[in-house]
C-alpha cells in the first residue's frame, strides 16, 4: 500500500518561504491520495482546525482566516482513531494592516452640523471592535463650538454636534478610533462655508480649494544634490522664495538599479536608499509643510519592476506560484506590457489581492508620512484593464486625507479621469504621451493659430470639471524647451503656462534656464541662474496675487497673425492676456468678448504701468501683456 500523501496546490514553489498575501481570508486548495480508511483531510491555521470541503478527484478546499503577520497553514489527515498526521506546511504573511476603520458620516442641519462615527468598523484582521472615538478640529477658518456653546478642542463618543460657523472656508475635523486591542485608525472629513452658509462637499468631483491655487514644482532628487531627500530639504527655502506651493517628487520608491527615474518599482513600501531613509523623507515632508508647501509623490500602479520579488517568483514557479495571478496575462499565459516595456510587467487588477496591495501602498505614505497626494503614472493602463478601480481607491484615500490631490498621467481631454477620481490630468492630445503643444512651436510662423487649436481641443472643449496640468518641461519632454526653441519663445510660452487655467508646473532647473535631459542626467545639476529666475518669480507672484488667473474661467479669443489672446475672469476681476509669438510687431484687434475692454484703463502686471486700451493693441516683438481690470 502506498503511503498517504496530502499537499497544497498552487504553492509548490513556496513551501520553503513565506508567501505574502493581501487578504484577511484566503482559499487554500490541495490534493491527497491513499488516505487510510476512515480518515479525513485536516487543515490547521496556526494550530487551529478550520473547516475543509472535499471535492472530486481527491481535492480539498479550506477557507483560512489569517491573523496579523505570519500564519502557519498545515495540511494532513486525521485517522479513524483520532491521530493527526501532518503532511505539508506553508507560511502565509498577511500584509493587510491590523487596524480598525474610522468612518465619518456628516449631516448639515438648520442649526448644527452632526458627525457620526458609529459606522466605523471593527479590526478587519483581528475582529476587535471599536471601543473609543475621539474627535478633533484640524484646520478651521474660525474656532468651532459644540452645539452646547462650549469651545470645541476635542470630544469623545460615537457622535459629535457642532454649532454652525459663519466664516467662509474649509473646516476639517478628524476622528480617531481605537479598538479593544489598542489598534488605532484615523479618518478626516470637511465641510465648506460659502457666503456664511455651510454646505457638504461633492466628494466625487469636488477638489479642495488649495488645488485651484496649486503651483507645482517637479523635483528630481538626484538632480537636486547628492543626498537626495536631504538635498531637496535644503532647497525648500529656495522653492518657497520662488513662490510655488507644491512639489512633485520624481518616483522615490525602491527600484532595482537605484538610477534613472524609478518607474520600475521593486518595493512600494520602501524608498530608494540613494535618496535617503524614511526618517529623511519624513523630515522633508515636515519641513515642506512648515513652509506651506504640499508634497506629492509619483506612484506607479500600472506595473512593477521585472525584478520585483513577486514577478521573479512567478517566473521561477509559473502557475505554481501564488503570485502568478498578480500579473496580467494574455490567452497564452504570457505576461502583458505596453509599448516596448518588457521590463515592466502589467499588474492584474482583476485579482482582489492586487487591488488591496496597491490601495495599502498609497494609503501607507499618506497615513504614515502625511504626503498630500500623488501624480499617478500610466494610469491609463489601469483604466483600460479595470476602469472601476480608481474611484474606489480615491474614496479610501479621501477617507484618510480628504484634502489630498490626484493628478493623472493621462489626457485631460478624456472626461473619465475628472469624473472617476482625479483632480487633474495632463495637457495631452487623445494619443498617449503626446503633449498637446508638441507641434505648436515647431515652425516659426503660425504658432498662434496652432496654439488655439490645441487649447480648445480642436473646438471640442474640455469637461467643465477638468483642471489641466500645464507644463513646458517634465521628465518625458527630453531636451528642455529652451534648448529646442530658444530664449525669446521660452519667455512667451512661460507666460502662457502661468496665466492659463489649470495647474501650472515648473520642472527641475527650468526657472534658471538649465539645459539638460532628465533621463540622461543622473548627477546633480547647477542651480546657477542664467537670467530667468526673476521672470519666473514674477509670473508666479502675479498668478498668486490675481484671483482671475487662479479661476477656472477662460475665454480663448483666438489668433490674429502671430498674436494670441484670452480672457481670465473671477468675481473680483478680469484679466486680458496678449502674447506675441514672433520677432515682428503685431497688432491685435479687440473683438467679441474683449470688445467691452476697449477704452478702459487696466494695469499691466509685468511692468506695473497703466494701460488705456484702444480697439487695436500693438505688441512689440515677443511681448507679453497681462492686463488686469477691476
Amino acid at each position: 500500500m502506498k503511503a498517504a500523501k496530502v499537499w497544497f496546490k498552487g504553492f509548490d514553489g513556496a513551501a520553503s518561504e513565506a508567501v505574502e498575501v493581501w487578504a484577511t481570508e484566503i482559499k487554500v486548495q490541495g490534493g491527497f491520495w491513499d488516505l487510510p480508511p476512515g480518515s479525513s483531510v485536516l487543515v490547521l491555521v496556526n494550530g487551529v482546525s478550520t473547516p475543509v470541503e472535499v471535492g472530486e478527484e481527491s481535492t480539498f478546499t479550506a477557507h483560512c482566516k489569517l491573523q496579523p503577520g505570519e500564519n502557519t497553514i498545515t495540511a494532513g489527515y486525521t485517522e479513524a482513531d483520532g491521530v493527526s498526521m501532518k503532511e505539508a506546511e506553508l507560511v502565509l504573511n498577511n500584509r493587510v494592516p491590523a487596524l480598525p476603520k474610522a468612518v465619518i458620516e456628516l449631516e448639515i442641519q438648520t442649526d448644527r452640523i452632526s458627525f457620526n462615527g458609529s459606522a466605523s468598523q471593527a479590526n478587519e484582521v483581528t475582529g476587535a471592535k471599536v471601543v473609543r472615538w475621539e474627535w478633533q478640529p484640524e484646520s478651521t477658518p474660525e474656532p468651532l463650538k459644540l452645539a452646547s456653546g462650549e469651545e470645541f478642542t476635542s470630544a469623545q463618543g460615537e457622535s459629535l454636534e457642532l454649532g454652525l460657523p459663519t466664516a467662509d472656508g474649509e473646516y476639517y475635523i478628524s476622528l480617531t478610533v481605537t479598538d479593544a486591542d489598542g489598534y488605532v485608525d484615523r479618518a478626516k472629513t470637511y465641510f465648506v462655508v460659502e457666503n456664511g452658509v455651510a454646505r457638504a462637499v461633492e466628494w466625487a468631483t469636488e477638489n479642495p480649494r488649495w488645488v485651484d491655487d496649486a503651483m507645482v514644482y517637479g523635483v528630481v532628487p538626484h538632480n537636486f544634490g547628492p543626498e537626495g531627500f536631504r538635498s531637496v530639504t535644503q532647497k525648500l527655502d529656495y522653492l518657497k522664495d520662488l513662490g510655488i506651493n507644491a512639489i512633485w517628487l520624481a518616483p522615490s520608491n525602491a527600484t532595482p538599479t537605484e538610477s534613472g527615474h524609478s518607474y520600475n518599482v521593486s518595493n512600494y513600501f520602501e524608498l530608494r536608499p540613494d535618496y535617503g531613509t524614511k526618517e529623511d523623507f519624513a523630515e522633508l515632508v515636515k519641513e515642506a509643510h512648515r513652509r506651506g508647501i504640499k508634497v506629492l509623490m509619483d506612484v506607479v500602479p500600472n506595473h512593477s519592476a521585472y525584478e520585483h520579488r513577486y514577478f521573479q517568483h512567478a517566473l521561477r514557479y509559473g502557475e505554481a506560484s501564488p503570485y502568478y495571478d498578480f500579473y496580467d496575462r494574455d490567452e497564452e499565459g504570457n505576461y502583458t506590457y505596453y509599448f516596448n516595456w518588457t521590463h515592466l510587467p502589467n499588474l492584474n487588477y482583476e485579482n482582489p489581492q492586487v487591488r488591496r496591495w496597491m490601495t495599502e501602498a498609497l494609503s501607507y505614505w499618506i497615513r504614515e508620512f502625511d504626503v498630500d497626494g500623488y501624480r499617478v503614472d500610466a494610469i491609463w493602463g489601469v483604466r483600460q484593464r479595470r476602469p472601476d478601480f480608481w474611484p474606489a481607491m480615491r474614496r479610501e484615500l479621501q477617507r484618510i486625507k480628504p484634502e489630498m490631490v490626484l493628478i493623472a498621467e493621462a489626457s485631460a481631454r478624456d472626461p473619465y479621469y475628472v469624473q472617476e477620481g482625479f483632480d487633474s490630468a495632463y495637457d495631452w492630445t487623445d494619443e498617449l504621451g503626446h503633449w498637446a503643444w508638441e507641434n505648436v512651436f515647431e515652425e516659426p510662423t503660425g504658432i498662434a493659430q496652432r496654439l488655439h487649436h490645441a487649447l480648445t481641443n480642436g473646438g471640442k472643449g474640455y469637461h467643465p470639471d477638468s483642471l489641466t496640468f500645464r507644463f513646458l518641461n517634465n521628465n518625458d519632454t527630453a531636451a528642455r524647451f529652451l534648448t529646442r526653441y530658444g530664449a525669446d519663445l521660452k519667455r512667451v510660452a512661460a507666460a502662457l503656462v502661468w496665466t492659463l487655467d489649470g495647474i501650472p508646473c515648473l520642472y527641475t532647473g527650468e526657472e534658471n534656464g538649465i539645459e539638460f535631459e532628465p533621463y540622461q542626467t543622473p548627477d546633480p545639476i547647477s542651480f546657477i541662474d542664467r537670467g530667468y529666475r526673476d521672470y519666473y518669480k514674477q509670473l508666479v507672484a502675479i498668478r498668486k496675487a490675481n484671483p482671475a488667473l487662479r479661476s477656472r474661467e477662460v475665454a480663448f479669443l483666438g489668433s490674429q497673425g502671430e498674436a494670441y489672446a484670452f480672457l481670465r475672469r473671477s468675481p473680483e476681476q478680469t484679466v486680458l492676456v496678449l502674447l506675441n509669438f514672433s520677432a515682428e510687431e503685431q497688432t491685435y484687434t479687440l473683438t467679441g468678448e474683449a470688445q467691452p475692454l476697449s477704452n478702459k484703463i487696466g494695469k499691466e502686471l509685468l511692468t506695473g504701468r497703466e494701460v488705456n486700451l484702444s480697439d487695436n493693441v500693438s505688441l512689440a516683438p515677443w511681448e507679453v501683456m497681462i492686463i488686469a481690470f477691476a
